[in-house]
């Protein structure tokens, strides 16, 4: 039971890391700072939805994914571990980073892109949310998507409660909780290309 307590605590930090619900809730005040409320929450249901089905797809179809391209498990920790640390390195260094940044786009839709994607169902999500349900069979696929649906709701009400949450935080606590959401990104990377390089070369893991 321990074992399963600290696997969703391990997934919700890692999720909670890489989509930074606090940061993203400034980026979509500034994409729908104009709007009224109901328009904000028919955004951030749209977006969260669309953020839900493509993460939860790709966690159920994981092992699916790998067979038919032929990937294997430490490959995806490897590349994904490097998307990851690359994305927690541009936090830490107070800047965005293009895979998880959330620039204007030709579309009209600001729910499917840049929210949806590749704000909060980006690269490195995707790559976390693979990596996870992939290591602990049915148990590890269900705490992924339970843990993720739960970060979803979090970041939901983050949205819709946008204005009063950052008229409570400074700019300064804000670039604080991006760099310490950049430091974790960046230590789950590493660990994640680690997991990937033993089990590739077969090199244990002291520690």
């Amino acid at each position: 039971m321990n074992e399963i307590y600290t696997q969703v605590i391990t997934v919700f930090m890692g999720f909670f890391a890489i989509m930074n619900p606090i940061a993203n809730t400034a980026a979509f005040a500034g994409l729908v700072g104009d709007k009224s409320q109901v328009e904000k929450r028919k955004v951030a249901t749209r977006a969260l939805t669309i953020t839900f089905i493509v993460v939860f797809l790709f966690a159920l179809l994981g092992k699916v994914i790998f067979h038919l391209f032929g990937i294997t498990l430490p490959a995806l920790r490897i590349a994904g571990g490097i998307l990851v640390f690359l994305i927690g390195y541009h936090m830490l260094n107070g800047t965005g980073s293009h895979l998880h940044s959330a620039e204007s786009s030709d579309e009209s839709d600001i729910a499917v892109t840049p929210l949806a994607v590749p704000l909060l169902a980006g690269p490195g999500t995707i790559a976390t949310a693979m990596n996870y349900s992939a290591t602990g069979g049915i148990t590890g696929m269900v705490i992924t998507i339970s843990v993720f649906a739960v970060m979803c709701l979090i970041t939901y009400f983050s949205f819709v409660f946008s204005a009063k949450i950052l008229s409570l935080i400074s700019k300064d606590n804000l670039t604080i909780v991006t760099r310490l959401m950049g430091l974790i990104l960046a230590v789950i990377g590493i660990q994640m290309m680690l997991t990937g390089v033993s089990q590739a070369f077969s090199i244990p893991i002291i520690g």
